[in-house]
């Protein structure tokens, strides 16, 4: 299968993307096709459902509200995958329908900071599916962009991957932004959402975040070890699933050295 950068190539998914290849210190690195994050299953079908089983993914964690999954579906059921819903936004809100003076940066890291709060309980168990996996994951949500990159975040520096490069990954979700619109414009009779921010993903929505998480709890790893109670053979594990083997020779970094204090 060609790849598109990170982007893997669907004709209705238009956010699927890899989470390999960023270096996690010690010379590590997240393994590729181990890992992946996507806008919602719910519209593969055809030649797009075969590309997918051939991923041969395991786990499949749908971060969206039960309701949405009534209203609009999920992926299909099959014997290759575990499925779990897990929802970690527990107070929704209209992206489309918000006024043009809303600022996306300071505005999306609000309801991240949200999430984070409110969703400990499924976050923490989604870390856990995460590591406990023996076959590649792939999380989603609507758009593959607010809850989807909020966890793709967390795993990510929890596992040693630079705050840079987890903000670097989050704004790649503006290489889709175009189709995001066209889908929303193609459900809703070809008008346009009221919020100029739709679709959007700036790296500031990340770095904002991030900051603000290591404000209240001292770092990004003190917020996982004492809001989502998680603890260092939980990292460990994360690491071990999700990373290349230790090079020889190279000085381990210490479980989860991306987690530290933002800049």
């Amino acid at each position: 299968m060609t790849r598109q950068g990170r982007h893997i190539p669907f004709e209705r998914l238009c956010n699927f993307r890899d989470l390999g290849g960023y270096a996690a210190g010690g010379g590590r690195s997240v393994r590729w096709g181990r890992l992946y994050r996507s806008d919602s299953l719910a519209k593969l079908a055809g030649e797009d459902w075969e590309r997918f089983l051939g991923l041969g993914i395991g786990t499949i964690v749908d971060l969206r509200h039960p309701w949405e999954i009534e209203a609009r579906g999920r992926v299909p059921d099959d014997a290759s995958f575990t499925y779990h819903n897990l929802s970690i936004e527990h107070r929704p809100y209209d992206q489309p329908s918000l006024g043009p003076e809303i600022e996306v940066g300071p505005y999306l890291a609000e309801r991240y900071l949200e999430v984070a709060d409110d969703g400990v309980a499924e976050l923490r168990e989604t870390l856990e599916v995460i590591a406990a996996a023996d076959r590649p994951v792939v999380f989603h949500c609507a758009s593959g962009k607010d809850r989807t990159g909020l966890l793709a975040a967390l795993v990510l520096v929890l596992v040693g991957v630079s705050e840079a490069d987890a903000v670097e990954d989050f704004a790649l979700t503006e290489l889709a932004t175009g189709r995001l619109l066209a889908d929303w414009r193609a459900a809703h009779g070809d008008r346009e959402p009221r919020w100029p921010g739709y679709g959007r993903a700036p790296a500031e929505v990340m770095r904002l975040f991030l900051a603000a998480l290591a404000r209240r709890h001292g770092s990004i790893r003190g917020y996982a070890e004492n809001a989502l109670g998680v603890d260092e053979a939980l990292i460990e594990s994360l690491r071990e699933r999700l990373l290349t083997p230790p090079v020889a020779g190279m000085p381990a970094s210490a479980s989860g050295s991306g987690a530290g204090a933002a800049t």
